[in-house]
């Protein structure tokens, strides 16, 4: 019965869980019998204890930028259920949401106030009427984040919406007190690009890391000029200033941190049903205080989406489906890992 806890214990620690399948081929027919009774028993007592002959799977929630005119008709078309939430969403943000992205023009999608529940929308809508969404474990880019914290059950479907909605409204109050921008950087060593920004006597940091060799710097305007110009100079195949309002993920995000903060803590947080794991520091959390704490640093924090996705594989995920609009995040998993699989909700 040692063995058997043995691998009890294993199939629940990060690292060995996609492991410990192999090990139980090699048990004898009646250790076999008792490890299945014994997993019985943990899981009819409440044992925390992740199932080691399935397949985990996770689900990852697109950040901004991945809208598009006509996102999310087919769903309401199609879909009493997210058709009353559509419409839920239009009394919950006082105004029809759904007029913009059914045939809203690429401009009307671009205002923040729109771009982000939208792709909220979209993303959590998707998940809800998914048949077989069963999640092992949950992320999300920057705004996705929101997103997976409602499809694991963290935030209800109303308070993750209004909350979306508040830090739009503090981001772009927050865009609009200083001149900002983001840049892509393209080629080089994060360390480099660590270092180089670093060095610039101007507010400019690393924002997004999105694979190896894709990292966004944010900063002021010419902070990140100044930092285009040395990470050019260092070898980098492009740096290219790209076309936002503001440098989101960095300290200029400050007053648009502490308004959302005071927000976050008067919402109700619940215990989700799988881990998320988070942008600020790529763990997996369930405790409903440290993904309140997390989800409030994430303003000024950066993303860091290939750590998240190195570690959901370390910890035995199989496969990554992403819900939302577009096929981005897909993209980005598969320059992390090669190997990985990838489909869409």
């Amino acid at each position: 019965m040692d063995f058997c806890h043995t691998l009890i214990y294993l199939s629940t620690q990060r690292g060995c869980r996609r492991y410990t399948t192999i090990f139980v081929f090699f048990l004898e027919k009646s250790n076999f019998v008792l490890f299945f009774i014994h997993l019985f028993f943990e899981i009819k007592t409440g044992g925390i204890l992740h199932f080691i002959y399935k397949y985990m799977k996770a689900y990852i929630f697109p950040g901004q930028g991945a809208q598009f005119s006509g996102m999310g008709k087919d769903l309401y078309e199609n879909s009493s259920k997210a058709k009353d939430l559509f419409e839920k969403a239009n009394e919950i943000l006082g105004f029809r949401i759904t007029d913009v992205m059914f045939s809203g023009t690429d401009e009307q999608l671009k205002q923040t106030n729109v771009t982000q529940p939208a792709i909220f929308l979209h993303s959590v809508i998707a998940a809800s009427i998914s048949s077989d969404f069963q999640p092992d474990m949950v992320a999300g880019h920057s705004l996705g984040e929101f997103s997976a914290l409602v499809a694991n059950r963290t935030l209800s479907f109303e308070d993750g919406l209004r909350l979306v909605a508040k830090r739009a409204a503090a981001m772009q109050k927050a865009c609009n007190t200083q001149s900002s921008t983001m840049a892509a950087v393209l080629g080089l060593a994060d360390e480099i690009v660590e270092k180089i920004c670093a060095e610039i006597d101007d507010i400019v940091v690393p924002a997004n890391y999105n694979c190896p060799g894709q990292l966004v710097i944010s900063g002021t305007l010419t902070g990140v000029e100044k930092a285009c110009e040395k990470l050019k100079a260092a070898g980098a195949k492009r740096a290219l200033v790209l076309a936002v309002g503001g440098a989101f993920h960095s300290p200029l995000m400050e007053p648009a941190r502490t308004e959302l903060a005071e927000a976050i803590h008067s919402t109700t947080f619940h215990t989700p049903m799988c881990p998320v794991y988070q942008n600020v520091n790529a763990l997996p959390a369930t405790d409903t205080q440290v993904i309140r704490e997390n989800l409030i640093s994430q303003l000024t924090a950066p993303v860091r989406w290939t750590q998240i996705v190195q570690n959901m594989i370390t910890d035995g995920t199989t496969s990554f489906v992403e819900c939302g609009p577009g096929k981005v995040l897909q993209g980005l998993v598969k320059k992390i890992h090669a190997e990985a699989q990838t489909m869409s909700v």
